[in-house]
């Protein structure tokens, strides 16, 4: 099956970014609402696609090595992005209400 390109699967792809930034799928899964069976899927399909993108820009994923300052550091990036997702899907929804 052939996988599309598009919106949807940026978003995706921004999401599985975050929950290998924070090392917490599960978390990220139930915060934006689908399940993590789903979400499962999703890492299956988008995590090397973003982990290489992490390696090009330098980010590298969770490790045990992690020091505190790391993870919080990672966790407030991985909230910021969410933040944005979720400004951006209320944006959408009022734009569609209002045509």
């Amino acid at each position: 099956m052939k996988r599309r390109v598009g919106p949807i699967e940026d978003v995706k792809k921004q999401y599985v970014r975050m929950a290998i930034e924070s090392g917490n799928s599960s978390h990220i899964a139930r915060k934006i609402g689908v399940s993590t069976s789903t979400f499962g899927g999703w890492m299956k399909v988008y995590r090397d696609e973003v982990e290489k993108e992490m390696s090009d820009e330098g980010i590298s994923p969770l490790s045990d090595s992690s020091s505190t300052q790391d993870l919080q550091t990672k966790y407030d990036h991985a909230m910021k992005l969410l933040g944005e997702k979720e400004l951006e899907v209320a944006m959408l929804r009022d734009m569609l209400k209002k045509k």
